[in-house]
C-alpha cells in the first residue's frame, strides 16, 4: 500500500505477505481464538468437569477453522466496550456458542484462565510456524551457496586478509565457509522446541486448584500444551511465559543474520574487485546521473534489513525475559513487533538469494589478479626454507617482497640462490603458481558434502 506506515506492509508486502497471515493483529486474534475452543474442548471432553451429554466438538471447532476476517473485525468492535484484546475474544466465542445453541456451556470459555495463558500460547504457536519459514528461508539460501560451491570448487582466488593480497583460497572453498555456518544456525532453529503454559494468574493453578482439588493440574496442563497444541508444556513460571525458548530461537536468528550481512558484505567486496558480474535487466537503472552503474543493490539491501531485524530481535530476547514481580504489561505492546523482526529477517535472507542469483563469475579478473600476485608465494618459500635450514627465511622473502610487486622471474632467481633446498624441491618450488597454490581448498569443500 502507498499509504502503509512500515514499509513491511508497504514496499515489501509481496516479500511478508506470509508472515503477515500469522502475525498480523488478524493472525494474533485467530491464534487466540483457536487456544480459547481448545482449551474449551480439553475442560469439557477430557478432564470432563461438567456433563454434556450431548456436547458436539464438531460445532466447537467450526467456530475455530471458519474463523475470517470478518469474524476479527467483529472481535475488534467488542474490544472498544471491553477495552480488553482477550477479553473481547471469550465475549465473541460465547455469542457463537449461543448461535450453535450451545449456549449452556458458554460459561466453560476461558475457564481458570488468565489473559496471558491465551496469548504466550497464542504467540507460541505463531513462533513455530514463523521458525518454520526462517528455517526453510535459511535453507534455500545453503543450497543456493552449496550449488555455487560445487561450480566453483576447483576455482583459484587471491583471497585478502586486512583487505590486502592474501594466502589463494578457491571461489567453491568461500562459499562453503558460509553454507556450514548458516546451516548451523538452521539446524538449532528447527530443532528448537517452543514453549507455552497454561497454569493460571501467578502460575500456580490457584483456581484451577481450589474448584478441583482432585485433578493433577500440572499433569493436566502438560498434557493440554502437548496434545492440544504440540508445544513444550513449562511449569515454572509467574503470571507470564518467561520467554526463555523465543529468545532461543531467536538468538540463532541473529547470528544467522550476523553471517549473512557478512556475506553480503563480502559479496559486494567482490562484485567491487570485479571478481564477479551482475546481469544487466533491460530497463532497470543504476543510477540517476551516471548511466553506466549496475549497482549491488540487492546485498546492501539484505545488510540493511538485516540490520533492523538483529536491532528488534536483541531488544526481543533481553525485554522479553523480563516481567516485574509476577506480571507487568510492558511485555505486550512488544510481543506485536515480534512478527516485524520475523518480516525484516525474510526479506534480509530474500534478497541475499536474489542478489546471488544474479551474479556471474569473472573468471578473468580473478586469474588477473593471481598472475600479478606473485608475492603470494612469500608464504609457502619461507616456510620450505625453514624447513631444510635455510638462514633468515622470514626475514629474506620479506625484503624481497614486502610492499612491492615481483614477477615470476624474480622468484625464480630467489629460488636459484638457495644453497640447503635440494633440487627436487626446488623444482616444485619454480612450477608453483598463485593459482595452484591452495592447499586443501577442494577437499575441504569434498568433506563437506561428504557429511551431509
Amino acid at each position: 500500500m502507498i499509504n502503509a506506515l512500515t514499509a513491511l506492509d508497504g514496499r515489501y508486502a509481496g516479500l511478508t505477505a506470509e508472515i503477515a497471515d500469522i502475525f498480523s493483529e488478524y493472525g494474533l486474534i485467530k491464534h487466540r481464538v483457536f487456544v480459547e475452543i481448545e482449551w474449551l474442548k480439553f475442560i469439557l471432553s477430557d478432564l470432563k468437569l461438567a456433563q454434556f451429554d450431548d456436547l458436539n466438538t464438531e460445532k466447537l471447532d467450526d467456530i475455530a477453522k471458519n474463523f475470517d476476517l470478518d469474524d476479527a473485525q467483529r472481535i475488534k468492535e467488542i474490544e472498544k466496550q471491553t477495552n480488553h484484546d482477550v477479553k473481547a475474544v471469550e465475549y465473541f466465542i460465547k455469542d457463537k456458542l449461543e448461535l450453535s445453541g450451545l449456549m449452556d456451556i458458554k460459561e466453560w470459555v476461558h475457564f481458570a484462565c488468565t489473559s496471558d495463558d491465551i496469548n504466550n500460547t497464542s504467540y507460541a504457536l505463531m513462533q513455530k510456524k514463523g521458525k518454520k519459514i526462517a528455517a526453510g528461508l535459511l535453507r534455500q539460501l545453503v543450497a543456493d551457496l552449496e550449488q555455487k560451491a560445487l561450480q566453483y570448487k576447483s576455482i583459484a582466488m587471491m583471497s585478502r586478509t586486512h583487505g590486502q593480497p592474501a594466502t589463494p583460497t578457491t571461489v567453491g572453498k568461500e562459499y562453503i565457509n558460509f553454507a556450514w555456518r548458516i546451516s548451523q544456525e538452521a539446524d538449532i532453529i528447527d530443532q528448537a522446541g517452543v514453549q507455552a503454559k497454561i497454569n493460571g494468574a501467578t502460575g500456580n493453578y490457584n483456581a484451577h486448584y481450589f474448584v478441583y482439588p482432585e485433578i493433577d493440574w500440572i499433569k493436566a496442563s502438560q498434557r493440554f500444551i502437548s496434545t492440544h497444541l504440540n508445544l513444550l508444556p513449562i511449569l515454572f513460571t509467574t503470571q507470564v511465559n518467561p520467554n526463555h525458548s523465543l529468545a532461543f530461537i531467536l538468538h540463532a536468528m541473529i547470528r544467522a543474520a550476523a553471517i549473512i550481512i557478512d556475506l553480503d558484505r563480502d559479496m559486494w567486496g567482490y562484485i567491487s574487485l570485479g571478481y564477479f558480474k551482475q546481469r544487466v535487466k533491460k530497463g532497470e537503472t543504476g543510477s540517476s546521473t551516471m548511466p553506466h552503474k549496475v549497482n549491488p543493490i540487492d546485498f546492501e539491501n539484505s545488510e540493511g534489513n538485516m540490520g533492523v531485524a538483529i536491532s528488534m530481535m536483541e531488544h526481543l530476547c533481553v525485554k522479553l525475559q523480563k516481567s516485574r514481580f509476577q506480571r507487568d504489561l510492558s511485555d505486550s505492546t512488544v510481543l506485536r513487533s515480534l512478527g516485524s523482526a520475523f518480516g525484516y529477517f525474510a526479506i534480509g535472507v530474500k534478497n541475499a538469494l536474489k542478489g546471488l542469483s544474479k551474479i556471474d563469475l569473472n573468471a578473468e579478473k580473478i586469474q588477473k589478479d593471481l598472475d600479478e600476485n606473485q608475492e603470494l608465494l612469500a608464504e609457502p618459500f619461507q616456510t620450505a626454507m625453514r624447513v631444510f635450514g635455510e638462514d633468515n627465511p622470514y626475514e629474506r622473502l620479506k625484503e624481497l617482497t614486502r610492499g612491492h610487486k615481483i614477477e615470476k622471474k624474480d622468484l625464480d632467481r630467489f629460488v636459484d640462490s638457495l644453497e640447503k633446498v635440494p633440487a627436487d624441491f626446488k623444482k616444485r618450488m619454480k612450477q608453483l603458481t598463485p593459482g595452484t597454490y591452495v592447499g586443501l581448498a577442494q577437499k575441504l569443500v569434498d568433506i563437506y558434502f561428504s557429511k551431509k
